[in-house]
């Protein structure tokens, strides 16, 4: 008897490659969809079906989704020069999935993000949003899932914080009364494997333990902690971060070039509350990590692959 299919999008990406080995290891065959042979240490031990393209590639979709139980679209763009070049991914590459979940009579979970609680914010958080509402309009009994900030085991993002926090004497931080929540990896792929198997519809809004999110002082404190220093931490003005922003901006149109870094991010950076206090549905399996055992996990991480040094901060 073969295990049930979940389709994945997105599969070869951070949170994807985590999702993928959950969810073969919670009997599930995965299935993703990729434009090359994905090899991948965290597969090395699974058996996961492969369907060859992307989301534009012509009949992809349908044959990706056709005899799942599931499609999970993890696959996103966070970075790109204008809103419609955001949306032709978070937006239409969303809706396309979903309408072929449901040509295939597949349950289908949208992997958004928090960002899209404010939409006005940037023009990424505005495509997120707009993803959402094309998936809502499209397949209504789906569910749309918003993670926070996410680190663990093969973040490039999160690396140069922890980098920081071992070699400055001195680390950044924003508003005081500021509130974020973090996710660990391997706790957001529970989770995500977890509505593969007991099914609910509408939004859910995920976190680590602390659904009140952390300030940006315990953030830069636990990173500090785990890499065995004790920099002094600075408060960062707002208008130093919004000029960072603008600079960055400037740069990216001169160059031709998408960053990730730039006013809207600036936005999202100093927005006050990105807790989960008015979360509207059950996160579902607890969390097992909290900041600083996550940290503490993903930082054992680095050093074993040779990330960071094992003689910095040990």
């Amino acid at each position: 008897m073969t295990n049930p299919v979940v389709a994945v999008t997105g599969a070869t990406g951070f949170l994807g490659r985590h999702l993928v080995q959950t969810l073969a290891q919670d009997g599930w065959t995965p299935r993703v969809l990729v434009r090359r042979d994905p090899i991948h240490p965290l597969w090395r031990d699974i058996e996961v079906e492969v369907v060859a393209g992307d989301l534009k590639t012509p009949g992809a979709l349908d044959r990706l989704a056709h005899g799942a139980e599931v499609v999970v679209h993890v696959a996103g763009l966070i970075k790109a020069a204008t809103l419609e070049g955001f949306n032709v991914v978070n937006r239409d590459g969303a809706r396309a999935a979903a309408l072929a979940a449901k040509a295939a009579g597949a349950r289908f979970i949208l992997v958004s993000s928090l960002a899209a609680r404010e939409p006005g914010l940037s023009n990424y958080a505005a495509s997120k949003r707009a993803g959402e509402d094309a998936v809502r309009e499209a397949y209504p009994e789906a569910l749309i899932v918003r993670p926070p900030a996410i680190y663990g085991p093969g973040d490039t993002e999160t690396l140069p914080l922890f980098e920081l926090a071992a070699k400055s004497p001195i680390l950044p931080v924003l508003s005081p009364d500021a509130r974020v929540a973090m996710i660990h990896v391997q706790d957001a792929a529970k989770k995500l494997s977890s509505y593969c198997t007991n099914p609910i519809q509408g939004l859910v809004e995920l976190s680590d333990v602390r659904r009140d999110g952390y300030t940006w002082t315990e953030i830069m404190s636990a990173a500090a902690s785990v890499m065995g220093a004790n920099p002094r931490l600075v408060r960062l003005p707002d208008k130093a971060l919004t000029l960072a922003g603008t600079l960055a901006d400037a740069w990216s149109s001169a160059s031709n070039t998408p960053f990730v870094f730039g006013s809207g991010k600036v936005r999202e950076l100093l927005h006050a509350d990105w807790s989960l206090s008015s979360a509207p549905m059950s996160e579902g399996v607890p969390s097992v990590f909290g900041l600083i055992d996550g940290f503490a996990h993903t930082v054992d991480w680095y050093r074993t692959e040779g990330w960071l040094p094992k003689n910095i901060g040990a």
